[in-house]
């Protein structure tokens, strides 16, 4: 990884790792019992109804989207954490979006547990990419000879 040490690697790696466990965690629950999930999983009642067949690919897609993630925390290079970024993003935008519009039968507390916990990982998912296309920016990627790797592919 470019810039061993840094606090941008730092926030890549720590946040890849947080949205790799929300995947793990959630996503497998969804994927392995979908009853249980749907039962237990805070506020996922009040988009009734249950569909264990759209409840279980919901869950395995995104377990595929973990699977990159997880790519991406062991090679936190660009061309692995940008695609990872970019494929949870399409994911997490949209849901975010989609439970901000439906609170109308969630309590007050829900709603906030709704709208902060999506928006949290919805932004993470933003800012690790932005982090890592800054971070490739930000100082120049040497050689072993000490040349700015970048442009000796320009000459």
């Amino acid at each position: 990884m470019e810039n061993r040490g840094s606090s941008h690697d730092a926030f890549i790696r720590i946040g890849l790792a947080i949205l790799l466990l929300d995947q793990l965690v959630v996503d497998g629950w969804n994927a392995v019992h979908p009853a249980s999930f749907c039962r237990y999983f805070p506020t996922v009642d009040l988009t009734p109804p249950f569909s264990e067949h759209h409840a279980r690919d919901f869950g395995e897609a995104t377990l595929g989207t973990a699977v990159i993630i997880l790519i991406a925390l062991i090679r936190p290079r660009a061309h692995f954490v940008i695609p990872a970024m970019l494929a949870y993003s399409v994911f997490s935008v949209p849901h975010f979006f989609f439970h901000l519009t439906h609170l109308e039968m969630a309590t007050t507390g829900q709603a906030i547990f709704l709208t902060g916990a999506n928006a949290t990982v919805a932004l993470l998912g933003i800012a690790i990419m932005l982090v890592t296309i800054t971070r490739g920016r930000a100082k120049p990627v040497t050689g072993p000879d000490g040349v700015d790797s970048r442009r000796a592919r320009h000459r």
